[in-house]
């Protein structure tokens, strides 16, 4: 990737189990993503994905809960000649937590939360290239693995 300036990320990929995927969009963009943010000083992604998913959406997760999907690169979706590294992490909820789920809000920059079903995570305009080009892929692949080991 050829770009002047390069933002280094972690972020949660937050699944339902409807296979639904939270996505939020930050104040003053059009285009959704994965909840999370920049590092403070000597954070690990890990805490990072931690803090912003619990200062952005208001959901407290434990380190424990995360699955470490690796890091991916793609165009920042709001920053021109801008890439993103991101660490990503997933989250899967089952019916025991809808009621946690359903009472997430909007916090921090972030304008709005919408749920769109993994399968939908494809590119479009409103959607954040690294969302839609790396990740969803990454964790279909990762949900046909696990599903294919349980049959």
């Amino acid at each position: 990737m050829t770009h002047q300036n390069v933002i280094r990320v972690a972020a949660v990929v937050i699944l339902d189990r409807f296979h639904r995927v939270l996505t939020v969009r930050k104040e003053g963009t059009h285009r959704f993503m994965q909840p999370g943010g920049k590092p403070e000083f000597q954070e690990t992604p890990q805490q990072t994905a931690v803090r912003e998913v619990a200062e952005e959406i208001g959901l407290h997760l434990q380190p424990a809960q995360l699955v470490d999907l690796g890091t991916f690169s793609a165009q920042a979706a709001n920053e021109t000649n801008t890439a993103v590294m991101c660490h990503n992490f997933l989250v899967e909820f089952d019916e025991t937590g809808l009621d946690l789920l359903d009472s997430l809000r909007p916090a921090a920059e972030i304008a709005e939360l919408r749920w769109i079903a993994l399968e939908s995570l494809t590119p479009a305009e409103h959607l954040a290239p690294l969302l839609t080009e790396q990740v969803a892929p990454a964790v279909r692949a990762l949900l046909k693995t696990v599903d294919s080991a349980t049959r």
